[in-house]
């Protein structure tokens, strides 16, 4: 029974695919990976980093050859197969640019070895060129039918045969040709072809989007087919599918995992640490103004504060909105002659965005010396002054900060494009957004801040239309056709860089318009006009009691008071300090003041919130047990001036709590003043501008303010849950 067994096993072996000498494995040095490449793109790069990550030996066909098509790589396969004489010579014949190996040699080979075929080529789904082929195809018992010329392997012997009549143009379909070779059964048997239908060795990604997910395990993570439960070893991202491959390829081949975070990051750096001034790469910071926007008084400050040598650096400024004319004519005032230069494009100008960005673009290429453009909207929030330093050391064709707006899930990048090319959001998007995954990502789109080589712009950025399209927004084209010229658009969130400002709501009928951005806009305001100390006063109790019940804390900016003072200055209509007052209800006031109310600006609503969100805690914390609504009657800035009215003669406040907030500074904006509380005997002679007394308004604290005499003073008054 033994000796018929032996002879069933050798007639077995006589008739596989594979013949009889593969009884054992296929050693690595067997393999050889043969692509072809016209030019070093990002995807190519990636491509080989993938495959030096799993020490396959890779040849590169076409370099320096004007690509033209697919039966390019045919004729380009054959001249190489020619010089090939092993005959246990495995190739493995593969796209470069949207590829990515998931798994080694030794997996790849132990799957080619167990399809028990000679050749082996990718299956895909769809049928492509020739639909009216599909009837000739062989059915499978399960998997996908059709062939995928985009990944194959095979025998040296086998591969030969199967291109040796290959006579085609450079500019004919290779798909087409190898479809025909594997329908025809005499060749596809002659030739020992089969197709890797349930993905084992080749995935392809088009048709099989849902198929695919990323599997995380052991501190390794690959691609997944969940139809057929296989892991494949070559993700090819074909067809329609780039931006999906190139997701994946942020993870494969474990460029992040949950165990090392990111395994790239510090890899090909440019550092500048040690370089002197004159050293580092001149770059062209465009900054662009398109429309009203708050605080780019502050953006010009932050911008300044950059940590980056600026005679080392050349600024283009669009500025579209005539408002915002006086802030860039400031800036430029003091600061133009800290610049290796500058160019302003203005208003007057009347050019539009679109070309604007081409300028700049110009002005960067035009210039043997630029290295980098640095786009900036005025609408971001540089907080980070090593923003520059740090994209320029990670070394990108294109790189992005990556800017967040408070409370929100909002981003200047999208992790994923919709069917029709608009926002989608990746698997990986929020935790990205929220710090959870940190790293460099490669994403279909960017907006507000990006930093790209001059080299690029050169380059494959070099068309001056990069910004137009008949259906899509600016910045939409612009990154669509980075994408399409194979550049990778890379976000990081490695650090916190900033944010991006809220401009739906900002009217411009003001003096200073970014008072009016606590709602739109409350982390920046806060940072623009709450005291630096003010955290103090909650967590620290940095809180004085100059007399008794009565609480002194810092709660404005120097910018805050100034900017309050010009703007009632600027409205101008101060009351005459008589008893009739029409403004109040029942038309009289009995200690009256010369004053504008926050309801004559407009800023009763958001100084509702002022004492809601920054007066009220401090309340609430000194006068244990009251709870305030911080409603108000009155609330209202007063000027005192010896000539007109120095001070204000004894009275109760009409209030629970009065605050009173001094706006300028004693000894330097004024003489004199202050206020004094008579039942106490205790003034307060010195205010500092910037903090708030706080104290009750009746009964108990019957005060007076001194007399002013020399100078204006001014304060903020307001009368608290009258």
């Amino acid at each position: 029974m033994r000796g018929v067994l032996l002879v069933l096993a050798g007639l077995f072996a006589s008739f596989s695919p594979l013949g009889c000498d593969q009884q054992g494995s296929i050693p690595e040095g067997d393999l050889l990976v043969l692509t072809v490449a016209s030019q070093e793109t990002d995807g190519f790069r990636r491509f080989l980093r993938s495959a030096k990550h799993f020490n396959y030996t890779i040849k590169v066909l076409g370099g320096g050859e004007t690509w033209e098509g697919g039966g390019q790589k045919v004729r380009l396969l054959k001249s190489a197969l020619e010089d090939i004489q092993e005959e246990n010579k495995v190739i493995l014949f593969v796209d470069s640019y949207d590829v990515i190996f998931s798994s080694g040699p030794k997996e790849l080979l132990k799957k080619f070895q167990q399809a028990k075929h000679r050749v082996v080529f990718s299956a895909e789904t769809l049928i492509w060129p020739d639909r009216h082929l599909e009837d000739k195809h062989p059915h499978v018992r399960e998997g996908k039918r059709f062939l995928g010329a985009g990944g194959f392997i095979g025998y040296a012997p086998n591969l030969k045969k199967m291109v040796s009549d290959w006579s085609g143009a450079d500019s004919d379909s290779d798909q087409l040709y190898f479809t025909k070779i594997y329908i025809n059964p005499e060749k596809r048997k002659s030739i020992n072809i089969t197709l890797d239908s349930k993905c084992r060795l080749f995935q392809n990604l088009h048709g099989a989007l849902d198929e695919v997910v990323l599997k995380f395990e052991d501190g390794r993570v690959r691609a997944r087919n969940v139809l057929y439960d296989t892991l494949p070893v070559i993700i090819h991202g074909n067809g329609p599918t780039k931006l999906q491959i190139n997701y994946l390829g942020n993870y494969i081949p474990n460029l992040w995992t949950f165990e090392t975070g990111c395994t790239i990051c510090n890899e090909n750096l440019r550092p500048l640490s040690g370089l002197q001034e004159s050293e580092y790469p001149v770059v062209v910071i465009g900054i662009f103004i398109q429309q009203p926007t708050p605080f780019v008084t502050v953006f010009f400050e932050r911008l300044l504060n950059l940590k980056y040598p600026k005679n080392r650096i050349q600024l283009f400024i669009y500025n579209q909105e005539s408002h915002h004319e006086p802030h860039v004519r400031t800036f430029l005032e003091y600061h133009e002659s800290e610049y290796q230069g500058v160019k302003l494009i203005g208003p007057e100008e009347d050019i539009d965005p679109v070309t604007s960005r081409n300028i700049g673009f110009e002005m960067c290429r035009d210039n043997i010396d630029c290295e980098y453009f640095f786009s900036i909207d005025v609408d971001v929030v540089l907080k980070n002054e090593d923003t520059l330093r740090i994209l320029i050391e990670l070394n990108k064709p294109f790189i992005a900060p990556m800017m967040t707006k408070p409370g929100r899930l909002w981003t200047n990048f999208w992790g994923a494009l919709s069917a029709d090319g608009y926002y989608a959001r990746s698997e990986d998007y929020v935790d990205i957004v929220q710090g959870h995954r940190v790293g460099l990502w490669n994403v279909p789109y960017v907006s507000h801040i990006f930093l790209i080589k001059a080299d690029a712009l050169r380059t494959d950025l070099k068309d001056p239309d990069l910004f137009e399209s008949a259906t899509l927004d600016p910045d939409m084209a612009f990154c669509s056709k980075v994408r399409n010229k194979g550049v990778f658009m890379f976000v990081t969130n490695m650090h916190t860089y900033g944010r991006v400002l809220s401009t739906e709501n900002y009217q411009t009928n003001h003096l200073h318009n970014d008072l009016w951005q606590m709602f739109e806009n409350p982390v920046e305001w806060e940072e623009r006009y709450i005291h630096e100390n003010y955290s103090k006063v909650l967590k620290d109790a940095f809180i004085e009691t100059p007399c008794p019940d009565v609480y002194w804390f810092p709660v404005f900016t120097d910018v805050a008071c100034k900017h309050l003072i010009e703007e009632m200055e600027h409205f101008g209509q101060w009351s005459g300090g008589g008893n009739v007052d029409n403004r109040i209800q029942g038309g009289y006031e009995n200690v009256p003041t010369i004053d504008i109310h926050m309801n004559q600006i407009g800023y009763e609503k958001e100084w509702h919130k002022f004492l809601l969100d920054y007066v009220a805690p401090v309340t609430e914390q000194m006068y244990p047990g009251y709870y305030t609504r911080a409603q108000f009657d009155l609330a209202f800035v007063v000027r005192y001036k010896p000539d007109e009215q120095p001070a204000l003669r004894p009275h109760h406040d009409a209030s629970t709590f009065t605050i009173n907030i001094a706006l300028n500074q004693v000894g330097i904006d004024y003489q004199g003043g202050g206020c004094r509380f008579l039942r106490y005997n205790c003034s307060i002679k010195a205010p500092r501008r910037g903090w708030a007394l706080m104290h009750p308004g009746r009964l108990t604290h019957y005060h007076e303010g001194l007399p002013t005499v020399e100078g204006v003073r001014y304060i903020v008054v307001s009368f608290v849950d009258p």
